[in-house]
């Protein structure tokens, strides 16, 4: 019999591997991301590198977004701003357009802002995604909503409210859990109704008209 042999069969395995994983939550769509680092003894410097690696994985992911307070936005003017300066009221968010058939509404809007204030802030939204109904830029489209409809409640910069680019805060509306419906939205002047700590409560078609009895009645 070979010893030498018998030897080497017997001869330790040192090159021991642990794994663990880390599940995090990928802002913006709340999949989880689950990432698993190898660990073997015999090479250290290939450990510290997978290591790191780790470490700047975790640098580029978020957690989900709780509520529409987590999202930050730019006014019409340019300016910086966030819905949680609404915390305590409603809010009713509308992608509106400056050419479409239900851009009476702004009127509307603007009589539901003055008439409930102390319940409920509208927020604007412009958007170009429907039929290409608000083409202007930002300062032309202030103009007209102040000259034509007397808007004094709060717009957003121009966004995208549907497709591969998307505004993030209209990804969470449309996804949102709520009693009436989810999916993207259709047309312009759709509405989403907040609650008093940022949740999304109910959703509207364009045809729900800001002051009928459908929004009224839930503030």
């Amino acid at each position: 019999m070979d010893t030498n042999a018998g030897q080497a069969q017997r001869k330790p395995f040192y090159s021991i591997r642990f794994l663990f994983s880390v599940g995090v939550i990928k802002g913006g769509n709340g999949q989880l991301k689950t990432f698993v680092l190898v660990i073997d003894t015999k090479n250290p410097i290939l450990n510290i590198m997978k290591l790191l690696a780790l470490i700047c994985a975790f640098m580029f992911v978020t957690a989900a977004p709780s509520s529409v307070y987590d999202f930050k936005l730019k006014s019409i003017e340019g300016k910086a701003f966030s819905l949680a300066k609404y915390k305590g009221k409603k809010v009713l968010i509308v992608n509106t357009a400056s050419k479409c058939g239900y851009t009476p509404q702004y009127a509307e809007l603007q009589k539901l802002a003055e008439q409930y204030k102390d319940k409920v802030v509208v927020v604007g939204f412009p958007a170009n995604n429907f039929g290409q109904q608000d083409p202007g830029t930002n300062g032309e489209i202030k103009t007209f909503c102040e000259k034509r409809f007397g808007v004094t409640f709060p717009l957003s910069e121009k966004v995208s409210v549907k497709g591969d680019d998307i505004d993030p805060l209209f990804k969470y509306l449309t996804e949102a859990e709520n009693p009436d419906f989810t999916g993207e939205i259709k047309w312009n002047f759709e509405k989403f109704l907040i609650d008093e700590k940022g949740k999304l409560i109910h959703r509207f078609r364009s045809a729900t008209t800001p002051l009928s009895a459908d929004i009224t009645k839930y503030l």
